[in-house]
């Protein structure tokens, strides 16, 4: 099979415009000067998907999840790049409407949310995966609904307590 036919360049084809979208939605907020760019993140994250995996997604939720944390993990390194230029430039404290775009002007912030998630992972996978695809894939209720196979209702309501776990973790 020649590079041209491969299934991950058709699957990037019919996708990619989605993708850049909520590449394009997550970077929105960030200052001018930002280095990174919605093509560049979109790019980033699907080089991070690999090529091996592109066929074997059982569905478009489960594509759309993983890529959610494949763009996840481009900001932190992102933000951890520029935080060791800063060198510790000091931890901020956050708020519970920090939460709703990982500014990634601010690398702390970045880390601290991406730690947090981490930590919430380990308490209760599904609402760590609520926040990756609400943070980071920047899906709305709907599609998050869709992708874990859920009610609207339940997103609401695991979102609202997933946003004030994170914002215990990150105050204390």
């Amino acid at each position: 099979m020649d590079a041209a036919s491969r299934p991950s360049d058709e699957l990037l084809r019919q996708l990619y415009g989605e993708l850049r979208r909520l590449a394009a939605a997550r970077l929105v907020r960030e200052r001018p000067d930002h280095t990174l760019s919605p093509t560049a993140l979109v790019h980033e994250a699907w080089l991070r998907l690999g090529d091996d995996k592109a066929d074997g997604w059982a569905s478009r939720a489960q594509f759309f999840a993983a890529a959610a944390e494949a763009m996840r993990r481009v900001l932190v390194d992102s933000a951890r790049a520029k935080g060791r230029l800063r060198r510790g430039g000091g931890a901020q404290k956050l708020t519970l409407s920090d939460l709703d775009v990982p500014a990634t002007d601010h690398p702390e912030r970045v880390l601290a949310v991406s730690d947090a998630v981490d930590r919430l992972a380990a308490v209760d996978p599904r609402l760590a995966e609520l926040v990756k695809l609400r943070l980071y894939a920047g899906l709305g209720e709907g599609e998050s609904a869709e992708v874990l196979g859920v009610s609207v209702r339940t997103v609401r309501r695991d979102w609202q307590y997933a946003r004030a776990w994170l914002f215990r973790a990150l105050v204390e």
